[in-house]
């Protein structure tokens, strides 16, 4: 299944129904550097498109993460909880942040595409 980005460096993959998987793009890992720290206190809270859901901490730098479509968030990634390196590591398959119940299917068609995204980063 095609990824679909924001601006603000989330990538999201429709997986079955209205489940998605969102995590920080490969750009944004190497922009933060070596991640130290997810933290995610949102499991189980329905939160808006836009909505800040968490935080990724790098060395130097906290970084604010923003849900790329209005949802219910099910579950954080254990493994970024134990091993926040995993982030840089495979931002698109270990390294995933949060899986999401969209309330709003219809908003992931104005999320970027893979080229759209790609233009706004070169």
């Amino acid at each position: 299944m095609e990824l679909k980005f924001t601006k603000e460096h989330e990538w999201l993959r429709v997986e079955h129904d209205n489940i998605v998987t969102v995590g920080i793009t490969d750009y944004a890992q190497s922009q933060l550097g070596d991640i130290v720290f997810v933290d995610i206190p949102t499991v189980g809270e329905t939160l808006q498109q836009g909505d800040i859901f968490g935080a990724v901490e790098a060395v130097k730098t906290v970084a604010d993460l923003f849900l790329p479509v209005s949802g219910k968030v099910l579950e954080a990634n254990a493994t970024v909880n134990d091993a926040p390196q995993t982030v840089n590591q495979s931002p698109y398959q270990e390294g995933w942040i949060i899986k999401l119940e969209m309330t709003h299917p219809q908003e992931v068609s104005a999320l970027l595409s893979e080229a759209e995204y790609q233009k706004i980063i070169s």
